[in-house]
């Protein structure tokens, strides 16, 4: 399921892949939003694996509480690895780094930033949920 995932996301044009249950789920979308809406949805994704092209640590915690059980990332941050491997999920990437950095190249990625010093999934999903919510109400 894994190498599927991955071959759909290096050809697909996707942000990320999740295979599992004889289904696969895409998304185009950039950064949490995709993972957040299917948390929102009440999706279960418990035993899939998932391709991403970034995992920070905000991401790490969504796949955390979608109960998936693999994740690979082209760029993944050493948080993110930390809190995968915490929560037992299985881990790879291509390039690990600090930080997820900002689309503008300026700084940290305001969601990595937001859950930086947060150690439970839960909590960092209220955070995330705020400040999705804050900025699609143009805050």
């Amino acid at each position: 399921m894994m190498e599927n995932a991955k071959k759909l996301l290096e050809s697909g044009g996707y942000t990320c892949v999740l295979c599992g249950d004889g289904m696969t789920l895409t998304a185009t979308e950039r950064g949490v939003r995709p993972l957040a809406g299917w948390l929102r949805e009440g999706k279960d994704l418990r035993g899939f694996r998932a391709a991403d092209k970034v995992v920070g640590k905000a991401t790490a915690f969504l796949y955390c509480l979608l109960g998936v059980v693999e994740v690979y990332g082209r760029v993944m941050s050493r948080q993110a690895l930390a809190v995968l491997r915490e929560h037992g999920i299985a881990a790879e990437y291509d390039v690990l780094v600090e930080h997820i950095t900002n689309r503008s190249g300026t700084g940290m990625c305001p969601f990595e930033e937001a859950v930086w010093e947060v150690g439970e999934p839960a909590q960092a999903w209220q955070i995330i949920r705020k400040k999705l919510d804050a900025t699609q109400a143009g805050a």
